[in-house]
């Protein structure tokens, strides 16, 4: 007999899930969960309890959460252990910023949607108590650096198949390896953002600063839930091999959106008389390459600018920094550039339920595609499981609003490309060397696991 009801009522979520969690009391089996991970998501639907030894299959995106009216599903709460590391004298707590919190995080304390409140946010983590801020976005630009690199390699080397398939998303990494092993060699090995800073802070960060790694707190702000599983992955430990000390992971927790709203009210902080703070240096400067990440599209866009630049050594055209085709609310986009004398074929998808239909496309010889970004959340990391909930039913209204924010901010920027920020430039002259190097691959690249058999 199986511990879960039936999938009929609603999605069946594991105790030892590191991402989300029910809380029994107050489901009212409305099956909106239900809905969601089987149309959306294409999860619920696609295994047999039965045959998974009653195993749930799920990949963490939270968007179960997000639909839940009655708040029986949340996200595993983090940022009680993180108050506690910040009360702890010993600990050097480091907290790094996705680029979609600052879009939405202002929703959560009464400001106008898509509010942009880089700013405020920096200075309410510092007043929660975190010793340093540092920009995720920095990291961005460094995945864009190994990410196009490597896709640059696939075109002109053939040294991996093609398409490649962007990996930032845990929520796509891990539905690939269950339903789709056999494109593993597909995706790229960069880590995601997140899975970069955190072994480049414990290493050059900490040998820069003079800070001992072994007392840093590694903490992500981010709008996604399934990166509490990612980080949580056997191989996300790169900075405790480098420095041969066991039980280092490369980032400790994971917060999202929402937990840093509740914990700033739990310790009954005004987030609008918050006085807005700069992010600390070294790692705290992105690019708008980096900043529109956060935007179904983003990766692509910005993935783009940087492959140009290095395969053609011309500037950048005005058109791929407005690149329309990949922009948008579509559940699948498509366009064709071209690079050079070679004509560049990109999709850009979110909803795993849509990338079914993309995958098959592909196998089957109907496209030809070099580069694919995926997606889970709609929208984009603007529409994750852990964001401020669309309490108002705007549906893609809101969301718009977010993806808007983001590409304004790129627009402002006077660096808007991966590689011209120069603390990037720095850390691969001092630590990393240049893209794709030894250490690199070390450090920020990584493999996937075929999880076929969760399936029974």
């Amino acid at each position: 007999m199986s511990r879960h009801l039936s999938t009929e009522i609603r999605v069946p979520i594991d105790s030892d899930n590191p991402a989300i969690m029910r809380h029994e009391e107050k489901c009212i089996k409305c099956g909106q969960c239900k809905r969601m991970c089987e149309d959306y998501i294409s999860v619920l639907g696609m295994y047999d309890l039965a045959k998974t030894n009653d195993r749930a299959i799920c990949i963490n995106c939270g968007q179960c959460a997000n639909v839940c009216p009655v708040e029986s599903i949340t996200e595993v709460f983090e940022y009680r252990q993180v108050r506690e590391a910040v009360q702890d004298k010993e600990k050097i707590v480091i907290v790094s910023t996705s680029p979609s919190v600052r879009a939405s995080l202002g929703e959560e304390f009464g400001m106008e949607d898509g509010s942009f409140v880089e700013g405020r946010m920096v200075g309410l983590l510092k007043a929660l108590g975190a010793d340093y801020v540092l920009d995720t976005n920095f990291a961005a630009d460094l995945t864009i650096m190994e990410e196009a690199s490597e896709l640059i390699s696939r075109i002109t080397e053939g040294s991996g198949p093609l398409p490649q398939f962007t990996s930032c998303c845990p929520a796509w990494v891990k539905f690939a390896e269950t339903y789709y092993p056999e494109i593993l060699p597909n995706i790229s090995t960069a880590k995601s953002p997140i899975g970069m800073q955190g072994p480049t802070i414990k290493t050059y960060f900490a040998q820069k600063m003079g800070i001992d790694p072994e007392r840093i707190v590694n903490v992500a702000l981010t709008p996604c839930t399934a990166k509490k599983f990612e980080i949580r992955r056997d191989e996300m430990k790169a900075a405790g091999e480098y420095l041969g000390k066991e039980g280092i992971r490369d980032m400790d927790h994971v917060i999202t959106t929402r937990e840093a709203a509740m914990w700033a009210r739990e310790e009954g902080i005004d987030f609008a008389s918050v006085q807005p703070a700069e992010f600390d240096r070294l790692m705290g400067q992105g690019s708008g390459a980096g900043v529109i990440f956060g935007n179904t599209g983003g990766v692509m866009e910005a993935a783009l600018r940087t492959a140009y630049e290095y395969i053609t050594k011309e500037e950048a055209p005005s058109q791929l920094y407005e690149l329309t085709p990949v922009r948008g609310m579509d559940g699948v986009k498509e366009a064709s550039l071209l690079v050079g004398d070679m004509t560049v074929n990109v999709a850009v998808v979110y909803g795993t339920g849509n990338v079914r239909r993309v995958i098959e496309s592909v196998k089957s010889g109907e496209k030809n595609y070099h580069f694919i970004e995926v997606m889970t959340c709609p929208g984009g990391c603007i529409g994750g499981g852990g964001q401020p909930k669309d309490k108002n039913f705007q549906g893609d209204v809101l969301r718009y609003k977010r993806i808007a924010s983001l590409y304004n901010r790129d627009r402002t920027m006077k660096v808007r490309k991966s590689h011209e920020n120069e603390e990037i430039l720095a850390l691969y002259k001092e630590f990393y060397g240049k893209p794709l190097s030894g250490l690199a691959e070390k450090m920020l690249h990584t493999v996937y696991q075929d999880r076929s058999a969760d399936l029974g």
